[in-house]
């Protein structure tokens, strides 16, 4: 699909039930247009990692995502040698009383893709989205790395020598903020921060998503969870718990919103026994009330 306006853009994403406001959808749009990556950061559950999906499936193209943590290297990232294979071909060489040349060993063949390389070789036939998810779990050198891939799209294996994509994957890159991520990557990035969405927009993505909710308990899950975000907690939910817990309130053929069902099923949104503590009884009765008088 050919994107040509933030228009066109805006609205094929909600065509996928992807949600974007205008800011949302021009970055990803300028970030297709001069082929640059795209750095989204914000709180975990506001639909980060959910663009890029939409995006690879938009494009009709292949999704390859990269899932940092702490201690990921080149090994896992980039690419491996295929030590067993390299050890059987040099047996069997030996057993015919012959000796294996480096050339030999070290060539395509016994290269193990990771994402990162998979992304430049895919780049010969199509333009893959390359997902570098949560980034700030990844240590600072992991980060260093990145920077000739973001800057030239290229990778080089000693061995081998230099990579260069044909024609550059769409990038883009998340963070839930959790460290800071170094000016020099994100400088080779455009970017933009995705905040928790307005009722209006949180409602439109329940909508968007879980169209077969009652619309009574769209609005009133919307107006409960908006409320929840002003409470003082340790982690407060997401655009993705709110969806979650429409689709479990749906199971259970729940039409609206009571302390009953609220507590009953107020696992899905809060994950912490001390958070559950704080909103289960009176807390839950004054934001019922609230959301009653207001949805």
């Amino acid at each position: 699909m050919q994107i040509e306006s933030i228009d066109q853009l805006q609205e094929a994403l909600r065509g996928r039930h992807y949600v974007a406001d205008r800011g949302l959808a021009t970055a990803a749009y300028l970030a297709l247009k001069l082929q640059r990556p795209l750095f989204l950061e914000g709180e975990p559950g506001v639909g980060k990692t959910e663009i890029a999906k939409v995006m690879a499936d938009l494009l009709g193209t292949e999704l390859i995502r990269l899932q940092c943590y702490e201690g990921l290297d080149v090994n896992q990232a980039v690419y491996e040698w295929n030590y067993t294979r390299q050890m059987l071909h040099i047996r069997l060489l030996e057993s015919r009383g012959e000796r294996a040349s480096e050339a030999e060993l070290f060539g395509k063949e016994y290269l193990l893709e990771r994402p990162l390389l998979q992304a430049i070789e895919r780049s010969k036939t199509q333009r893959p989205v390359l997902l570098i998810d949560e980034i700030d779990r990844s240590d600072e050198e992991f980060e260093a790395f990145l920077l000739e891939i973001l800057s030239d799209f290229q990778i080089t294996i000693p061995e081998i020598g230099t990579i260069k994509a044909v024609q550059p994957p769409v990038v883009v890159l998340t963070s839930n903020r959790t460290r800071e991520v170094h000016d020099a990557l994100k400088r080779r990035c455009l970017y933009y921060w995705i905040d928790y969405p307005s009722f209006e927009k949180e409602y439109d993505i329940v909508r968007a998503k879980l169209p077969h909710a009652a619309e009574q308990l769209a609005e009133q899950v919307t107006y409960f969870i908006q409320e929840l975000r002003q409470q003082d907690l340790y982690k407060i939910p997401g655009v993705a718990e709110t969806l979650d817990w429409t689709a479990a309130l749906v199971a259970l053929d729940a039409q609206a919103l009571s302390v009953e069902v609220v507590e009953n099923t107020i696992g899905v949104i809060l994950k912490y026994q001390d958070d559950i503590e704080k909103v289960n009884g009176e807390t839950t009765k004054q934001i019922l009330d609230r959301v009653r008088a207001n949805a």
